[in-house]
């Protein structure tokens, strides 16, 4: 069939995704490659919004959700097809009505776009900010120590509030309930960097299909992101998945040392204005390009 076809004459139903969909939704995701369970597509549904095509037994075969990550910038992720139903359009126009939705809030749409995505983002007016790599990671790197009077501890609950303010200062976004439903997630992987009474970095963490995720990491000075990371990699087995800017050669180092291998590239992109984003100084690992 024609890639102009209307989905209505291949037998597609254009649908909002209902929270409850997460688990057949995985299959999607997995088929693509990706890391996502089911988890996490019913965190982003149920944080955010979606929508998607499903065809006539019911089985959903493409989706664009929106995470927003507080009133001035919303995320687009999870624009994936099913391999039978690719090039066909769906993909974009799925896109195109998660970015009119964005837009039509007063707020920036974020991403982080694969090579192959790129060009079709810029195309529609987004533009990059900066590059990243995904790092595969079979085992834990060296022990990384923390800076002289910094002290690497477990986060606890109540220490939430004090690093959702510290991540809205060091990465410009306001992603206060991406990280609750983090540490909720995956406790163990939750540690904060303390100097003089002061959290100076946090990292957080989830599990994968493929691989744990290490990220958030966020962080004053290069050598507490280490530290920060490498007692995430101690709390839990690998392999590990870390998305990291380009820009931070000390933890692209300390990754290739163990072994890590980088198969693939990404921007992050932004339409709109979102002041701070392409600050990547303090982002040492990314939460990952369907959170931020």
């Amino acid at each position: 069939m024609a890639g102009t076809e209307a989905p209505a004459a291949i037998g597609l139903s254009e649908r909002r995704i209902p929270p409850g969909a997460a688990g057949l939704l995985a299959p999607l995701s997995a088929e693509a490659g990706w890391n996502q369970v089911a988890a996490d597509w019913r965190f982003m549904l149920e944080a955010g919004e979606g929508k998607g095509f499903v065809d006539s037994s019911g089985r959903w075969v493409a989706t664009a959700l929106i995470v927003p990550l507080g009133n001035h910038v919303k995320w687009i992720s999870m624009v994936v097809t099913a391999r039978a139903w690719r090039h066909r359009g769906l993909g974009t126009r799925l896109l195109k009505d998660r970015i009119a939705r964005v837009r039509a809030t007063g707020a920036a749409a974020g991403l982080d776009a694969t090579e192959q995505g790129r060009p079709i983002y810029a195309a529609l007016g987004f533009r990059p900010l900066y590059e990243l790599k995904r790092w595969h990671l079979k085992q834990a790197p060296r022990k990384a120590p923390p800076p002289e009077g910094t002290e690497i501890r477990p986060m606890l609950a109540g220490d939430l509030g004090a690093v959702s303010a510290l991540d809205r200062r060091l990465s410009s976004l306001d992603r206060a309930r991406v990280l609750d439903h983090l540490f909720d997630r995956a406790p163990l992987l939750a540690h904060v960097a303390e100097a003089e009474g002061t959290l100076t970095g946090f990292v957080l963490g989830r599990e994968g299909r493929i691989a744990t995720q290490i990220g958030p990491v966020i962080a004053e000075d290069e050598a507490t992101a280490l530290a920060l990371a490498s007692r995430a990699a101690d709390a839990m087995p690998p392999p590990f998945i870390l998305d990291v800017p380009d820009r931070q050669p000390g933890m692209v180092d300390w990754i290739a040392g163990a072994g890590g291998e980088a198969p693939r590239r990404f921007w992050r992109m932004t339409l709109g204005n979102a002041p701070g984003l392409a600050d990547d100084r303090h982002v040492f690992a990314l939460a990952g390009p369907e959170l931020a």
